[in-house]
C-alpha cells in the first residue's frame, strides 16, 4: 500500500484571522502552518503524547491476545483494565504503566462526563465481547462453526481460518474496530480537542502567559492538543513526518481511506489541521485553533464511515461467492466500524453523526436470529446507504 510522508507534501500556509472583542486570546495573531509537527520552548521540545503511545501498544497486544485461545477470560479482562504493576502484557514497560484501555473507553468530557449510563453500557459491551470470545469461541476452537454454533471456518482456497461465535461474529474484530471509535476517536474528537478540556480552569490564562506545567516544557493546553495528536500518530517512528499505517487502529485506516482516490487528500488535511491548530495555541489564537479542531472532527469521523461501508459492501460481495469465512470476517470489521459511529462528531455540534440508539438499532438488526448466517444483501445495502447519506458520500465511492 502506498505510503504518504504527509509533511513532505505540505507547503507552509499562512492563516490570518480578523480580530474580535468576542474572541478568546490574541485572535488577531497571524498563524503560520509549520512544515512538521515540531514545537519547542527555550530549546526544548514541548510535544508530548507518551500516554497515547502506551495505550496504542496495549491495544495491539490485547487484540492479538483475543486471537489466542491460550488466554483465559480473566487474563483478557486484566489486559483490558490493566492495573499498574500487574504482569498483564509481554512488554514489561506496559506492565509498569498506570495506563489502561478500559478507563478511556467512552470516557470523553463532551459525551460521557455527564452520561455515565451510556459510558457504563459501552464498557459492558466490550466486557461481553471479551467474555463471549473466551467462553464460547475459545472453547470451540477446533470445531467447525455453523449457524447457532461457535467454532472455526476456513476461507476459500485454503485461506485464513476465522474463529467466530454462534452468530458468525469475529469478536476480535468487533473489539479492535470498536476501540478505534470508543477510545481513539472519542478521545481525540470529544475530549482533547474540546474547548471544555482545552480551556478548562486557568488553561487560557496560563497559555497566554506561557505558564508551563510543573517540571514540564509545555502548557496544559499545548499538552491536551498533543494528546489528541498522539492517538493518531503515537505509534509512528517519527511523528514529525508520519507515514501512517503505523498501528492497527486509526493510523491504519486513515491510510486505507487515503489510498482510495475518491478520498485522497484526507490524510494531509488532518495532519495540516493538527499542525496549524497547535501553532495557533502557541500564537494564542484560539479562533484558528477551534477551526482546525472542526476540520479534524469532520475528517476523522469520515474515515470510520468510509471503512464501515467498504467492509459491509465487501462482505456482501463475498457472501454471494459463498465464502462464508471471508464474508464474516469482512462483515465483522464493518460492524466494528458501524459500532464506532456513535463516537464521531458533527462539526459545529455536540452530537455524533449517529446516536447510540441508532447504532444500537443497527447492531440489534444484525444480531437477530442467527446473525451473519441470516443477513441479507438488502440489509447490508440499506445500512450502507444510511451511513453514506449521513456523511454525504456515495456507497459506490467506498468500493475500490
Amino acid at each position: 500500500m502506498k505510503k504518504i510522508a504527509l509533511s513532505l507534501f505540505t507547503i507552509a500556509a499562512v492563516l490570518t484571522s480578523c480580530s474580535s472583542d468576542d474572541d478568546n486570546g490574541a485572535s488577531g495573531a497571524q498563524v503560520n502552518t509549520p512544515v512538521t509537527y515540531e514545537f519547542s520552548r527555550d530549546g526544548n521540545s514541548t510535544v508530548s503524547f507518551s500516554g497515547q503511545t502506551t495505550r496504542i501498544a496495549m491495544g495491539e497486544e490485547f487484540v492479538t491476545a483475543l486471537k489466542d485461545n491460550a488466554y483465559s477470560e480473566a487474563q483478557l479482562d486484566a489486559m483490558f483494565a490493566h492495573v499498574e504493576g500487574a504482569n498483564d502484557f509481554l512488554d514489561s514497560d506496559l506492565n509498569a504503566s498506570d495506563k489502561s484501555l478500559r478507563s478511556k473507553v467512552a470516557a470523553s468530557q463532551d459525551y460521557f462526563s455527564a452520561n455515565t449510563t451510556d459510558a457504563n453500557a459501552i464498557k459492558s459491551q466490550f466486557d461481553a465481547w471479551i467474555s463471549d470470545q473466551a467462553t464460547n469461541v475459545f472453547s470451540n476452537w477446533d470445531n467447525t462453526a455453523s449457524a447457532g454454533n461457535a467454532g472455526q471456518l476456513q476461507q476459500a482456497g485454503g485461506g485464513t481460518v476465522r474463529y467466530i461465535n454462534a452468530k458468525g461474529f469475529e469478536l476480535n474484530q468487533f473489539v479492535a474496530k470498536g476501540l478505534i471509535g470508543s477510545l481513539m476517536t472519542d478521545q481525540i474528537l470529544n475530549n482533547y480537542l474540546s474547548p471544555a478540556v482545552l480551556d478548562e480552569a486557568s488553561n487560557i490564562s496560563n497559555n497566554d502567559n506561557d505558564i508551563v506545567e510543573e517540571g514540564k516544557s509545555y502548557t496544559t493546553m499545548e499538552h491536551k492538543w498533543d494528546e489528541a495528536f498522539g492517538y493518531l500518530y503515537g505509534a509512528e517512528a517519527d511523528a514529525t513526518m508520519p507515514t501512517l499505517d503505523a498501528d492497527s487502529f486509526l493510523s491504519e485506516y486513515m491510510d486505507r481511506v487515503e489510498a482510495d482516490e475518491d478520498f485522497a487528500g484526507i490524510a494531509e488535511t488532518v495532519y495540516d489541521a493538527f499542525k496549524l491548530g497547535r501553532a495557533a495555541i502557541v500564537a494564542k489564537n484560539y479562533t484558528v485553533r477551534d477551526a482546525q479542531a472542526e476540520i479534524i472532527k469532520e475528517n476523522i469521523s469520515k474515515v470510520l464511515a468510509v471503512r464501515g461501508v467498504y467492509y459491509l459492501q465487501r462482505g456482501k460481495e463475498v457472501l454471494a461467492e459463498g465464502d462464508m469465512a471471508s464474508a464474516f470476517h469482512q462483515l465483522s470489521e464493518g460492524f466494528g466500524f458501524v459500532y464506532s459511529l456513535q463516537f464521531t462528531r458533527q462539526p459545529g455540534t455536540n452530537s455524533p453523526y449517529f446516536s447510540k440508539s441508532e447504532v444500537d438499532a443497527f447492531m440489534a438488526q444484525i444480531s437477530a436470529g442467527n446473525g451473519f448466517w441470516d443477513i441479507t444483501p438488502e440489509t447490508l445495502d440499506a445500512i450502507s446507504t444510511a451511513i453514506a447519506d449521513r456523511f454525504d458520500f456515495t456507497v459506490a465511492q467506498t468500493i475500490n
